[in-house]
């Protein structure tokens, strides 16, 4: 397996040739295009000065030539019988067409540095070649000559090329190095997490990271321990739902059993064995609900995929639940206050939506006094529907809120078990209208009671 640090250096090492490539390819083309027509320009400016002392100075001709290459000239000489000579350093190349001689025999300039060919990764100021030369005529009154000339590039910038060469490749070696010594930086904490990852998938949560980073590397640590704390609580979740669901089914098996054996056993009176009948029938009541709950549960679990959404007229639909819980109302002697907008709608899946109404005001019904008001309450805005269920109980301890939403929890456990009710409603409740990207709240107090608020988005 190839290692992090061997895949930077080869991005460092890609990186840099193709840097370079595309960097001689743009300073090629810049030369091709602005400078060769400024250089031919130049050149051919010198040249005619050449000219013009060795037209004024004819017996200086060689030694003028001779110190001219000396000081970074290239120097072909040739007359119209094809005797040349050249001085200075060896041209590479003696690719000089005779078309181009007979050119400047014939009076014209020859323009070999303007009109060399454009080559991606060639460049035309370093390419020792004749044919790429400045030409022009050298005229006496019984002898032509045909002077070409360039610059010897390595006469002239030999040192500095060598300079600049040598600065690249140390900047490039030195670059690599401590590229690769910074990525240090980056690679240790990504292997922390790497080794972290190992332990969240052997169980172990209990995590610690250097978060102290301000860059991404640190908000991944900091993320990366949010989520190992979540699955903490996720599983310490798991485990105690496990002995939740355990204690609840053998809570009422127990007692199933044991009054099973006392009917089966002894001699009772009718009464006794109508109480202990009356007991089972309660416990396998509460099984039944159980797991209708829990297989609810299951099913809600899946997602949104298992929901079968339509449009709801609110109104209507909270006086249906209202409806099935008329009887409980009345046996509290409790006021049902109802102020829903006709024109109120949600969208979603009806079914669902029904045991939300039906748990929150059963939950509500169950909790407060005989005697005492239950205010439901709607309102529609653009962008949300807000839905109120209100009673004036003697509301819920702080300590409790914060945890009313979790599975088979109690505020008061031996009234709730009594009660027959499973401590799955409200966490039902929440889940079904997650999956309605909603949201509910609660607030309690002793004076005014409790407060249950439903926020659904409109589509």
């Amino acid at each position: 397996m190839k290692s992090l640090y061997f895949r930077v250096f080869l991005i460092t090492i890609a990186v840099i040739l193709v840097s370079s490539t595309l960097g001689f390819l743009a300073s090629n083309i810049y030369y091709h295009l602005k400078l060769k027509p400024y250089n031919d320009e130049k050149l051919t400016g010198i040249a005619e000065q050449m000219k013009q002392y060795i037209e004024s100075e004819p017996e200086q001709m060689d030694k003028y030539l001779r110190n001219a290459a000396s000081l970074g000239y290239e120097i072909y000489v040739t007359d119209e019988q094809g005797n040349s000579q050249f001085y200075g350093s060896n041209f590479r190349e003696r690719d000089l067409d005779q078309q181009a001689v007979d050119l400047v025999f014939g009076g014209e300039v020859y323009h070999g540095v303007a009109q060399f060919p454009n080559k991606p990764f060639i460049s035309g100021f370093f390419e020792n070649r004749l044919s790429n030369t400045i030409g022009l005529l050298v005229q006496f009154p019984t002898t032509k000559y045909a002077l070409f000339m360039r610059p010897d590039v390595l006469l002239q910038f030999g040192e500095l090329r060598t300079f600049f060469a040598l600065v690249g490749l140390l900047t490039v070696i030195i670059s690599i190095l401590i590229f690769l010594i910074s990525t240090r930086y980056l690679v240790k904490p990504i292997t922390r997490l790497s080794d972290a990852t190992k332990r969240i998938s052997q169980g172990h949560y209990n995590l610690r990271l250097p978060t102290r980073r301000r860059d991404e590397i640190g908000q991944l640590a900091s993320h990366f321990m949010t989520m190992s704390r979540e699955l903490d609580r996720v599983d310490q979740a798991r485990q105690q739902f496990v002995s939740n669901v355990s204690h609840e089914i053998q809570s009422p098996l127990t007692s199933i059993q044991g009054f099973a054996q006392i009917l089966a056993k002894h001699e009772l009176s009718t009464a006794e064995r109508a109480h202990y009948i009356s007991v089972i029938e309660a416990e396998s009541r509460h099984l039944s609900m159980l797991s209708k709950q829990l297989l609810m549960l299951s099913s809600l679990e899946q997602g949104e995929d298992a929901l079968n959404k339509q449009r709801i007229v609110l109104h209507t639909h909270v006086r249906q639940a209202v409806q099935v819980l008329q009887w409980q109302l009345e046996e509290k002697e409790l006021l049902l206050k109802l102020s829903i907008p006709p024109t109120a709608t949600i969208y979603g899946d009806e079914v669902l939506f029904m045991q939300v109404w039906m748990n929150l005001i059963a939950n509500a019904v169950s909790h407060i006094p005989t005697g005492r008001s239950i205010e439901i309450v709607a309102e529609q805005t653009a962008s949300h529907t807000v839905i109120i269920v209100a009673d004036t109980g003697d509301g819920i301890a702080p300590e409790h809120l914060p945890f009313l939403f979790d599975r088979f929890y109690r505020v008061d456990r031996a009234r709730e078990r009594t009660s027959g009710r499973t401590g799955l409603g409200l966490a039902i409740v929440k889940k079904i209208v997650q999956l309605h990207d909603g949201q509910i709240d609660v607030s309690s107090s002793r004076e005014t009671g409790t407060t249950f608020t439903v926020t659904l988005p409109n589509l």
